[in-house]
């Protein structure tokens, strides 16, 4: 008499657990083989040390059970799953204060894509268990997001036309200058360790763990610089940013066809931009006091298109916010002094007369993008217009200071012509 087994039977779960734990164990055995870091403590053990939980076999590293069978061995890491890369909570309150409003799904149309669902997303390469390389962090640290921009790419044009070159993981991207920690060959897990993460925290260096300011150059020498100043805000060469973002909700899925934009994660909606950027970025006040880069979070603006052009709401300005960051884009140079101290653009003080965008006018509902006025900073704040004016009031001390700077270029310089 042969037994039926039904597809939802105690006895073919067992097998497919079984056979899934076999199958990691002869990949972590083969990867102790080709030399694959971080196999060979793992390929030492039985399979059930890892894979057998409560009687049961099952995923060890799975965010479900909270990774039960990793965090044996590997004490407190499982915290990792209450941290924004498992949570995003940053991300749903931000759709919800925005595109909610209009959409109450928007989020899990749109956002819900990346988050760590267990510890293989980062530490698994197929052959076996891994540090996370960059590739690794980048498979989710992309796009206009903090990542990308170490190892020198920049998100294009959102229009299928500039969709041209290299592409990673099916993506393309602007060549730019890659950070210097990336030329000298240092990973993501050099600055970010495994344990700060747990510990909810960003990283576990900052820059003055390994760099002493130098007093030779001339802007170390200014205790306000040191004192008031992010070394990023100086140091950063460029970063990506997008002014005036456009989700676009379609009721009619032919009518994508005619606006020729980069397929996203949700068939409802394409997203566009009024203007890219990958120059310095503008300068706030972060959470820590301190001078530093920021950029739009997003300018986000909602067009529900209906039947056809115009027909439905457009350009719904949503939010209007700004994030102090830290861009990935060292250098050992920095801008030259009327950088900051002459450019209220970038501190979002830039005057009517000095407007190139007319964006009122364009049906943009903000005066300029480099205008404070209706936006906001949501990890800190703008920097005080009566700070800036104090700043670029350029008193003797900044005299000085200027001409030395620039004799240092003249220094450089090679003669035109030789006699």
């Amino acid at each position: 008499m042969t037994r039926s087994i039904g597809k939802d039977s105690t006895i073919v779960r067992w097998m497919t657990h079984y056979i899934a734990a076999c199958c990691l164990a002869v990949s972590l055995l083969a990867g102790t083989a080709s030399g694959t870091a971080g196999a060979a403590p793992h390929a030492a053990l039985a399979c059930g040390s890892c894979h057998r939980q409560g009687g049961i076999y099952s995923d060890p590293a799975a965010a479900e059970n909270r990774a039960a069978a990793c965090v044996a061995c590997h004490k407190g890491c499982d915290t990792i799953f209450d941290s924004e890369m498992a949570q995003r909570r940053g991300e749903q309150s931000f759709a919800q204060r925005s595109y909610a409003r209009l959409d109450g799904d928007f989020y899990n149309k749109n956002c819900n894509s990346c988050h760590v669902a267990g510890c293989l997303d980062c530490h698994g390469d197929g052959a076996g268990i891994v540090k996370p390389a960059v590739a690794a962090c980048q498979s989710c640290h992309k796009g206009y997001y903090t990542g990308w921009d170490y190892s020198g790419r920049a998100p294009r044009e959102y229009n299928m036309r500039y969709q041209r070159g290299i592409a990673v993981n099916g993506e393309t991207f602007l060549k730019m200058l890659p950070d210097v920690h990336y030329r000298a060959g240092m990973v993501c897990g050099d600055c970010h360790s495994m344990l700060r993460l747990a510990q909810g925290r960003r990283s576990a260096k900052g820059c003055r763990d390994c760099h002493k300011p130098d007093k030779n150059v001339i802007e170390h020498r200014i205790s306000a610089h040191l004192e008031r100043l992010e070394c990023y805000a100086c140091h950063s060469a460029w970063a990506p940013q997008e002014y005036g973002t456009f989700f676009l909700r379609f009721r009619e899925p032919q009518l994508k066809e005619d606006f020729d934009l980069l397929p996203g994660p949700s068939p409802d909606y394409l997203r566009s931009a009024y203007l890219k950027t990958q120059d310095a970025p503008p300068l706030g006040i972060n959470a820590r006091g301190k001078v530093s880069p920021i950029r739009p979070q997003f300018i986000a603006f909602y067009s529900d298109i209906q039947a056809g052009r115009n027909n439905g709401p457009e350009n719904i300005l949503l939010a209007a916010e700004w994030r102090a960051f830290f861009p990935h884009t060292v250098q050992r140079g920095t801008v030259t002094c009327e950088g900051c101290h002459d450019n209220p653009r970038r501190f979002l003080l830039e005057p009517p007369s000095q407007r190139i965008y007319q964006l009122k006018k364009d049906g943009m509902k903000l005066e300029s993008f480099w205008d404070r006025n209706a936006q906001k900073v949501v990890n800190g704040d703008f920097m005080a217009a009566s700070r800036y004016l104090a700043m670029s009031a350029k008193g003797p001390a900044y005299t000085k200071a200027y001409i030395e700077k620039w004799k240092t270029f003249l220094n450089r310089v090679e003669p035109s012509s030789r006699k």
